[in-house]
């Protein structure tokens, strides 16, 4: 078992950063690839990025590539998610979640935490 809990999101203007952070607890998350999902109200929960055991592997939705940065330390057993450039369609609650191999099915991931909401004014 591994407990997820995200951090970081918050209120910012459009075109600003952010920096989420996923604190893991239960097991080393260097055991599992880690990923970052987002869920718009009325909308299905959609992939946003996701790195390997290593971090030596990074996959990112094509509607944050080049913006957004998914890293992870497994020495803090942390993993990050670094968004710049946003903008208001990045509004969302923000989840991490661990599973067996890099992936972006959600049914792929076994372990989730509870989500932080980031809102992006324009």
């Amino acid at each position: 078992q591994v407990q997820l809990v995200e951090s970081g999101g918050g209120l910012v203007q459009a075109g600003g950063s952010l920096r989420l952070s996923c604190a893991a607890s239960g097991r080393t998350i260097s055991s599992y690839a880690m990923g970052w999902f987002r869920q718009a109200p009325g909308k299905e929960r959609e992939f946003v990025a996701a790195i390997s055991r290593s971090g030596g592997s990074t996959d990112y939705a094509d509607s944050v590539k080049g913006r957004f940065t998914i890293s992870r330390d497994n020495a803090k057993n942390t993993v990050y998610l670094q968004m710049n450039s946003l903008k208001s369609d990045d509004t969302a609650v923000y989840y991490c979640a661990a599973a067996g191999w890099t992936a972006r099915i959600r049914y792929e991931y076994d372990y989730w935490g509870q989500g932080t909401q980031v809102t992006v004014s324009s």
